[in-house]
């Protein structure tokens, strides 16, 4: 198997659509930004990707219904003058090793090329080691242009002196959409570092900062309510990736060991 994505319905002519993504990550500032973003713009669900990169294991729900890790494809078109249609990306999980980060994200950017994605905006947290009274948003750009364009929304843009590295989906999709001729921004809340803990001040600065970039207005009065009920799944995901991830590496040190390899190995 490799990393595929099966359209459920054909989305319709979109006019020079903005890319949004958000996937699970440090703070889940991501998941939580663009989930909220989708679920209140009530965006319509077009597509899924799946992946072998993702962990191996199903989740049973109380009904045991089984339910397969994935990243979800939605699309929304524009209602008045100043907006613009939209293709939002959210998920379980992203890859559990480099390799398969590469392969998902350019997937993603053939099939959202085709569809006429141009720029993108991804989302993700930035762990400044404690939590954040007042949490900034960092931005990060593929074309100065953006800077320009973004300059008064209160974005600190001053990432090269903060951000040595992005790891995972956020900064790949800008980094390789580089390459495509696609404009990028990363938009990156400061949190406290810690992926299994969501971070509510974090995720709400930035979707605050991104309703601005969209011309868009949200009822944050649900985001508590959204994030309590995606911090349950997460914590059942995170528990279940934890064991998954112990059996993996008790496989690969019996394999070592019975092969003489002596050399430990990590699953990124």
């Amino acid at each position: 198997m490799e990393t595929t994505i099966k359209e459920l319905k054909k989305p319709p002519k979109l006019n020079n659509p903005l890319f949004i993504e958000g996937l699970p990550g440090v703070g889940n500032v991501g998941r939580i930004s663009a989930g909220y973003l989708s679920d209140e713009l009530k965006a319509v669900k077009f597509a899924d990707l799946f992946s072998p990169h993702f962990y191996p294991f199903v989740l049973l729900n109380q009904e045991s219904e089984i339910h397969i890790l994935k990243n979800e494809f939605y699309y929304w078109k524009a209602t008045k003058k100043g907006q613009r249609d939209l293709i939002i990306l959210v998920g379980d999980s992203q890859s559990i090793d480099p390799m398969g980060h590469y392969e998902i994200v350019e997937a993603v950017l053939n099939y959202i090329q085709k569809l006429g994605v141009k720029e993108m905006v991804t989302i993700a947290g930035l762990n400044v080691g404690n939590l954040e009274r007042d949490p900034k948003v960092v931005g990060a750009v593929s074309d100065v242009d953006l800077i320009k364009k973004y300059k008064d929304l209160n974005i600190d843009f001053n990432a090269g002196n903060k951000v040595g590295t992005i790891v995972g989906a956020a900064g790949l999709f800008v980094g390789l959409g580089q390459s495509r001729g696609m404009k990028g921004i990363c938009l990156l809340g400061e949190t406290s570092g810690l992926p299994e803990i969501p971070d509510p001040k974090s995720a709400e600065i930035v979707l605050k900062t991104l309703t601005k970039m969209l011309n868009v207005d949200l009822n944050m009065s649900k985001l508590q309510e959204k994030i309590k009920e995606m911090n349950n799944f997460m914590k059942k995901i995170n528990k279940v990736q934890d064991k998954a991830l112990k059996q993996l590496m008790t496989q690969q040190t019996k394999k070592d060991q019975k092969d003489g390899d002596d050399e430990l190995r990590y699953i990124g």
